[in-house]
């Protein structure tokens, strides 16, 4: 008899566990539910969408019901799973479109429930054209609102890596825009000063008015419709409102069945198991296990989900696992206009909430040697690099620079994930070629300057 295995959530820790469980097992039916009309539409590929870089809406997504033809597969959109009944092992799943509930059994269940946008909890978050940045729905209504010349004035909040995304869409489809945030810079818990120092100029120059320290009180409008932002720093008139101002876990549904933290997060053991039997929990709604920090922190990033997910269907029919989950470095990209940034593990403000002790160095030179003037072909480069300060273990980077660097961040991934030292890395041999590089790679020289050698190279 086939065991039955039930999934919660599309996205990319559902996507991969289906792809895991049709290469792994013979024996295994899949049931995936999701909530949403639209199966794994993604996220991450809404600014691609927003500035006409993609095919059509259809094309961003993980995959179509029909990409899983195989009769042991069934992908149910519009189903909401509502309970689960770990006596009984089944779990109460409601159809929305027609109303009705039915129980279903399993023989594993793997929740991959993601998380929501967070709307700020403030009078006037109703109103028409106050949007959030996340999911199919709301991707067509923005980029319908982008494309009406009647709207003027965008105001975006928060400037994570999707309110820069969302600012930055709205100034190429020739919008004014404001982007406010309440922490002290543009992209502060992902990147240090000097970076977003850098960043923050650049935004400026592109026309983008960028309000910190902001605290919003209320959206306002006329009728239902909104006008204008409202806040400790003045009025933003605001024909369109995104919100981009974090997440949270989408776990509610689950209080008082599956194990939660204060803050709602799913707990799970580091073989990704709940509390309850033969049912586990993987992606961005869960913590993950950091090898930088050494403990469990809140990391949304598909690669995450995925990596859990082919742990986890390798070990799923496992009593006890042989080993444990790995754990992640968390590593990300994104282009800001004319820069591109990538960063990895730890910087000073993850480190502080993790509880972790760093060290820091900050490099800045030009890609190429010397002789090649300074262009777009050898422009400036930046790297941060945080590390342990008594045995020099590195523990986060991060590169910035107008050319497309984005690919060292992968090199200080893995650095981190095979905790390599300041030391490693300065020595580290990597190739050499003045198209491309100094003698010395970049990612030499920043090591090297973190230990305080002569840079002889820049001359």
């Amino acid at each position: 008899m086939k065991k039955k295995i039930i999934i919660v959530g599309a996205s990319h820790g559902g996507h991969q566990s289906i792809l895991e469980l049709l290469s792994r097992y013979d024996d295994v039916d899949i049931t995936l539910f999701e909530t949403g009309d639209f199966i794994s539409f993604m996220s991450c590929g809404m600014e691609l969408y927003l500035e006409n870089s993609v095919t059509n809406v259809e094309a961003v997504r993980n995959f179509r019901p029909e990409s899983f033809p195989q009769k042991n597969v069934h992908i149910l959109n519009n189903h909401q799973v509502t309970k689960i009944n770990s006596d009984q092992k089944t779990v109460s799943v409601t159809d929305l479109e027609n109303g009705k509930s039915t129980e279903e059994s399993y023989d594993k269940l793997i929740l991959s429930s993601g998380v929501n946008p967070k709307s700020l909890p403030i009078p006037g978050k109703d109103l028409e054209n106050v949007y959030l940045m996340r999911g199919y729905d709301w991707a067509t209504k923005i980029k319908a609102k982008l494309e009406d010349p009647i709207v003027k004035n965008i105001t975006v909040i928060g400037a994570g890596y999707i309110g820069i995304e969302a600012a930055e869409a709205a100034v190429k489809a020739g919008k004014h825009v404001n982007l406010l945030d309440v922490i002290d810079r543009p992209l502060g818990t992902y990147l240090d000063s000097e970076l977003t120092d850098v960043i923050s100029e650049h935004l400026a120059e592109k026309g983008v008015e960028v309000h910190t320290g902001v605290k919003i009180s209320e959206y306002s409008g006329q009728g239902n419709q909104v006008q204008a932002v409202k806040s400790d720093q003045g009025n933003f008139p605001s024909d369109v409102v995104i919100q981009a101002a974090g997440v949270q876990p989408n776990t509610a549904w689950l209080k008082g069945t599956v194990d939660l933290d204060a803050r709602g997060w799913i707990k799970n053991d580091k073989y990704l198991r709940t509390n309850l039997p033969d049912v586990y929990a993987i992606g961005d709604a869960t913590l993950a296990y950091s090898v930088a920090a050494n403990k469990k922190i809140p990391v949304a990033l598909a690669t995450v989900a995925r990596r859990e997910a082919r742990y986890l269907v390798k070990h799923l029919f496992e009593k006890t696992p042989s080993v444990p989950f790995a754990g992640i470095v968390g590593s990300s990209a994104l282009s800001v206009f004319d820069y591109h940034f990538a960063q990895s593990g730890l910087n000073s403000f993850t480190a502080e909430r993790a509880g972790v002790k760093i060290a820091s160095s900050f490099y800045e030179d030009t890609l190429r040697p010397s002789y090649v003037p300074e262009n777009k072909v050898n422009p400036k480069v930046y790297v941060k690099l945080f590390f342990d300060p008594e045995n020099h273990r590195l523990l986060g980077g991060a590169v910035l620079s107008t050319y497309d660097i984005t690919a060292q961040g992968n090199v200080l991934a893995l650095a981190i994930s095979q905790q390599l030292k300041v030391e490693d890395l300065a020595e580290a041999d990597f190739f050499f070629q003045p198209g491309f590089d100094r003698q010395w790679s970049l990612l030499n020289l920043a090591a090297q300057h973190a230990l305080g050698e002569v840079e002889f190279t820049k001359k």
